[in-house]
């Protein structure tokens, strides 16, 4: 079955939420401005939510040490790298940490195949630009990978039925389920309606 990823809590009521509608992995992001959340507002929102959804946490080109110290924290339990981290980046990082690791790419065109495809991480998240758009990119790009693969950008209820279709390992939303900026109860709620239903739909195909 698809997992379902809801990224950029940072509230408690985020939390509560996620804690009712049960996604497999949220997301907490320690890099930008507009969702980054502290190690210790990160850690109080760890302890809130349920023990059996893992966190993701997002960085951009971060200090080792810090992903480090949040890993053996159990503050997260998977590392997302968004920024311009390399295979030297990773292999210095698997040196320190035993957690899955996740590397974004932005897959405009043809030309990212070769990298997405080499890259040494657990998956490869595919998103549009540099994240956060709240964009789609061209999903017609989708058939040429092969390997497990976290979906994301301009994900939203309306659209992720779609996204199903490409098989992905994971649908990872954030601006999908927001309004004004904030996470939004009745976004998130359907978002995972549609995913849940949507997956039944594959099963039975």
């Amino acid at each position: 079955m698809v997992k379902v990823k809801l990224c950029g809590l940072k509230r408690l009521c985020d939390i509560e939420w996620a804690n009712e509608f049960c996604p497999d992995y949220t997301g907490f992001v320690f890099a930008g401005r507009k969702r980054r959340v502290t190690d210790e507002l990160a850690a109080s929102l760890r302890h809130h939510l349920r023990p059996e959804i893992q966190v993701v946490g997002v960085f951009q080109n971060e200090d080792i040490r810090h992903i480090a110290d949040l890993v053996t924290r159990g503050t997260i339990q998977l590392v997302q790298l968004h920024g311009s981290e390399d295979e030297a980046y990773i292999r210095k990082l698997r040196q320190v940490i035993s957690v899955p690791v996740i590397q974004a790419f932005s897959l405009d065109g043809t030309e990212q195949l070769a990298a997405i495809g080499g890259s040494s991480a657990d998956y490869v998240l595919l998103d549009h630009g540099t994240g956060g758009t709240g964009q789609t990119f061209d999903w017609s790009l989708l058939p040429y990978i092969h390997r497990p693969f976290f979906l994301a950008g301009g994900l939203r209820a309306e659209n992720v039925k779609q996204a199903l279709s490409y098989h992905p390992y994971a649908v990872d939303v954030s601006s999908g389920i927001e309004t004004d900026g904030v996470k939004d109860y009745e976004k998130m709620k359907q978002f995972m309606a549609y995913a849940r239903s949507g997956m039944q739909q594959e099963e039975r195909l």
